[in-house]
């Protein structure tokens, strides 16, 4: 292309050409002459008359400039399309003065292009392609929005309303549904939420009393739970154990589990209920007089129960952090037997925090005291010293010996010579030596004046776990605070047993 492009340009040449109308200078009718590559011109255009006010047309000729090939441009509008423009024009360059004698034909002006076959058809089927295509694309997306509901909806209707993943999935962990839906801090759900499950329990039927109020069985879209309901007169436990099981880092497996807390009411009664997890199996105390142990479902039940205390005792530092708590009534009856063995401490009433940063101890204003059966030498005789909070840790293990001698007692063992089993009836600690609601002063007598314990049966000395739950629980009792085990030292003790642990109770 670029040679031919060349020689036209070489063979370029002036042309003569008749002007009228156009000429250079405005000059009269004449001669004009183009630059090399030009050509000749006549044209006819629609001009209005200023004296009729009428259109008419007006011929012209003269020289097209050389610019885009010669002007060929201009000449093809023209010829094309003088309907549209109201200006036809008609070229030559054959030879001089060509264009003298051209007439180009004069189209008057008009507003809408003359239809052609070929260009009206094109743009019918482009019209047509497009819509076809717009509509396939829009039903195309109505279907998968409408499919995508209708999964979504099936999903939702086999999916269960669970607030605690366990119930639905035994694998999962007992709290990971509630860990997953709290504020991330590990202090529980948010306000908001639990006043919203409160509203929506459902009673069914009362499980047990004690001196701060009732247990319900309760059910939060057909889930199990528990609802502790409190006496008006205790607001201030209702408060204290709200704010305990609120505390950051408080979940753990051994500890019971925390849902809601609201209080409820009218001008006429009020009702302050605490929402749990239900655990069937009942208390500690309950368990232990109706069932028997054996080696491996005692090792379970002593270990998940120091655990937890154990996680309660713990002071978490970082951000975030967990202060110590001391429980300060530690005994079977706080304490819930899970369907997998283990433990899990509740009633947080009396509980007291301590937080190393702020080296202060967060005493509840509570006239409750602890379980006088339960309560250490130190607390019975007034020694305990409240300023340093190592004291309530100490007075906790006191109990957890006591509990642990509970347990003890239900745990079979092979008599010697023979292949049969024997253990103890269910006591209560000081049982043959207190009445059955001690005072204080029955219980100063026995414990800090008479040094009494628990006696510890001989056959205990046949099985390996009562050998090491013996020795730990005398440890535990000791009447001196300082000599007593820590939680996390009976914790270590329990997890060196080689004993097996997965026990499954049903």
């Amino acid at each position: 292309m670029a040679p031919k492009y060349r020689k036209k340009k070489a063979n370029a040449r002036t042309l003569q050409c008749y002007c009228e109308g156009h000429c250079p200078g405005n000059l009269q009718n004449g001669t004009c002459e183009t630059r090399p590559g030009g050509s000749c011109f006549a044209a006819v255009e629609e001009v209005t008359d200023e004296e009729t006010g009428q259109t008419v047309p007006e011929w012209s000729h003269g020289c097209m400039p050389p610019e885009q090939n010669g002007g060929l441009l201009q000449c093809k509008v023209g010829v094309q399309s003088p309907q549209i423009h109201g200006k036809s024009i008609v070229c030559c360059d054959g030879e001089d003065f060509c264009n003298k004698d051209l007439l180009p034909e004069y189209v008057p002006k008009t507003t809408t292009p003359l239809p052609t076959a070929n260009i009206s058809d094109h743009n019918v089927h482009h019209t047509l392609a497009l819509l076809a295509s717009v509509i396939i694309c829009v039903v195309a997306f109505a279907v998968v929005v409408i499919a995508a509901y209708v999964m979504f909806k099936k999903r939702e209707k086999r999916k269960p309303h669970c607030l605690i993943d366990s119930v639905c999935n035994p694998n999962l962990s007992p709290l990971a549904d509630l860990v997953e839906q709290s504020s991330g801090s590990g202090s529980g759900l948010p306000l908001l939420v639990q006043r919203t499950i409160a509203k929506q329990i459902q009673m069914v039927h009362s499980v047990g009393k004690g001196r701060y109020g009732e247990v319900w069985l309760a059910k939060w879209r057909d889930e199990r739970v528990a609802v502790k309901i409190f006496h008006t007169t205790e607001e201030a436990s209702w408060f204290r154990e709200t704010e305990i099981y609120q505390t950051v880092l408080m979940r753990h497996e051994n500890i019971l589990g925390f849902i809601a807390a609201d209080i409820k009411g009218t001008g006429t009664w009020t009702q302050m209920l605490l929402i749990t997890d239900y655990h069937e199996l009942g208390s500690l105390y309950d368990y232990l007089q109706k069932r028997v142990l054996n080696p491996h479902m005692l090792k379970t039940l002593a270990l998940s129960l120091a655990s937890g205390l154990a996680h309660l005792h713990t002071e978490i530092f970082g951000t975030p952090g967990k202060p110590a708590i001391a429980h300060r009534d530690i005994k079977s009856k706080n304490i819930l037997v899970k369907r997998n063995g283990q433990c899990a401490i509740a009633d947080f009433g009396l509980a007291v925090k301590y937080s190393s940063e702020s080296d202060e101890i967060e005493i509840a204003k509570n006239t409750r005291v602890g379980t006088r059966r339960y309560m250490a030498p130190e607390a019975l005789n007034e020694t305990l010293d409240a300023n340093v909070f190592e004291s309530f840790k100490q007075a906790d293990m006191y109990s957890l010996g006591l509990v642990f001698w509970e347990m003890a007692r239900r745990c079979i063992s092979t008599i010697r010579g023979t292949k049969n089993t024997t253990c103890e009836d269910y006591a209560l600690p000081y049982q043959d030596v207190v009445p059955s609601d001690p005072s204080f002063e029955d219980m100063y007598a026995v414990v800090c004046v008479k040094g009494v314990r628990p006696p510890i049966p001989q056959r205990w000395q046949d099985e390996e776990i009562l050998v090491v739950l013996s020795k730990m629980m005398q440890e535990c009792w000791h009447p001196n605070p300082a000599v007593r085990l820590t939680a996390l030292r009976v914790k270590k003790t329990l997890v060196k047993l080689e004993t097996d642990c997965s026990i499954k109770i049903v």
